[in-house]
């Protein structure tokens, strides 16, 4: 079979920030047989030009799966829609989770600026802040994770380290507040800093969200 040179345009799942589509547009360019590579992170699209005698749209989608995102190469009307479905239903999970990421930070600042001093301040921290961890902030660290096995670093890897490693300390320093008492220090909590950094981040993406609906919604008008 002759070979040919073909130019295709390829959704891709997976991408939170301009680090994750620099990733994918650059293992794709290494890829054998593809010539040209652009990843567009407002319109989660990946552009590639290839020889279709060294490689093939199956090939491309394992490289991109092998790092921890996804090259969707399906193009026929069913895989779009449901495509377009589990994206609605990814932003209105989103929706959730800033909601609740938002109310519980509220009153944790409160406490952690004006209340330090109230009858078990830290335990209440504790636990307004786990639930914006562990369920709101769930996707920074599976994506952080994956992230390390690949070897490589995003945004979200950087939220999952600063706000995992304040979120122990403070743990630490709420069970065992005497190891800091002993050397003449106090036992400072960071409960807030975790919660809050996982929230604005949260809302963040949502208002990003927002804001590449309307584009594209600006541009299918334009092409109509």
């Amino acid at each position: 079979m002759a070979s040919r040179i073909i130019k295709k345009q390829y959704p891709v799942t997976g991408l939170s920030c301009a680090s994750c589509a620099s990733n994918v547009e650059s293992n794709l360019r290494k890829q054998e047989g593809v010539l040209s590579a652009s990843v567009n992170l407002a319109s989660q699209v990946a552009t590639i030009e290839f020889e279709t005698s060294d490689t093939s749209p199956e090939k491309l989608k394992q490289s991109t799966v092998a790092i921890g995102y996804d090259l969707i190469i399906d193009e026929s009307s069913k895989a779009r829609e449901e495509l377009e479905t589990l994206e609605q239903k990814r932003v209105r999970m989103l929706r959730r989770k800033t909601a609740f990421s938002l109310v519980l930070a509220l009153p944790l600042v409160r406490i952690s600026m004006f209340f330090m001093n109230m009858p078990y301040a830290d335990y209440l921290m504790w636990g307004l802040a786990s639930p914006i961890v562990f369920w709101s902030g769930r996707g920074f660290f599976i994506n952080g994770w994956k992230q390390l096995m690949h070897r490589s670093a995003n945004m979200d890897t950087l939220v999952a380290l600063s706000t995992g490693i304040a979120y122990l300390f403070s743990v630490f320093n709420t069970l065992y507040p005497e190891f800091w008492h002993s050397r003449g220090l106090h036992a400072h909590v960071y409960f807030e800093a975790a919660g809050v950094v996982i929230a604005l981040v949260l809302l963040g993406k949502l208002l990003e969200e927002g804001a590449k609906a309307n584009t594209s919604s600006a541009i299918k008008k334009l092409i109509g």
